[in-house]
């Protein structure tokens, strides 16, 4: 293959890779916003909206085994093409753990945790999905470092929100009555599910940036 076709093909990639991300931020930011107004319709949309992610994954993995298998890139391209690959996975996840919202929109039906920030931690894991794929995009090291220590601070807040929905849920009066104890508990478990599930997309947020770093400096500081 001539060297601009080789070229073109390791910029559309990266195009592809980028679009994949918009995509699944949209479908975080929906999950998040059919939970705020516990809206099923909108649950369900996000949730049947996951096959076109799983199919532009499949597509996208496929380009990269091509260029790998015909091309044999070496040093940085390989890299590239390695991270692009492992990113596109986490991108996939991070899909999933939208549907998982979209779920619990579906399944609440009231506000029980008034003093859980659920969406402040959902803007912070989508603020550092969107850096990491500007880390990968701009080629900038220290947006990686930077959002291996956003995951710092939305590590301490999850921990803080599953705190405060054990210490309120001890302190309840109703979990004495029976007729509210299955009620509660599943509410319960639906927020904690939440909070597990966005402590999770920051996770995959944080490999993005590790990948990207290695791709830009071949540096495997944040890989783990």
């Amino acid at each position: 293959m001539p060297r601009e076709q080789y070229q073109t093909k390791l910029e559309n990639l990266r195009d592809d890779v980028l679009y994949m991300s918009e995509l699944v931020a949209e479908r975080l930011r929906m999950g998040l916003d059919a939970l705020e107004r516990q809206d099923g319709e909108l649950g369900e949309e996000v949730i049947t909206g996951d096959a076109e992610i799983n199919n532009l994954y499949l597509e996208l993995e496929g380009k990269c085994t091509d260029l790998i298998a015909l091309q044999q890139p070496v040093a940085g391209d390989l890299r590239f093409i390695a991270a692009s690959f492992k990113i596109i996975t986490d991108l996939e996840r991070i899909a999933d753990l939208a549907t998982n919202l979209g779920g619990y929109a579906k399944q609440a039906e009231r506000e029980v945790f008034p003093d859980v920030d659920v969406q402040r931690i959902g803007d912070d894991t989508l603020a550092m999905l969107e850096d990491a794929m500007a880390a990968y995009a701009n080629s900038d090291p220290e947006q990686c470092y930077a959002v291996a220590e956003a995951d710092d601070d939305v590590d301490a807040a999850c921990e803080a929100a599953s705190d405060l929905v054990v210490r309120d849920l001890i302190e309840r009066d109703e979990l004495h009555e029976d007729g509210d104890v299955e009620a509660t508990m599943q509410n319960v478990s639906r927020l904690l599910l939440t909070i597990r599930d966005l402590e999770r997309v920051g996770d995959h947020a944080v490999n993005i940036a590790a990948r990207a770093l290695y791709m830009i400096e071949n540096d495997d500081e944040l890989l783990y």
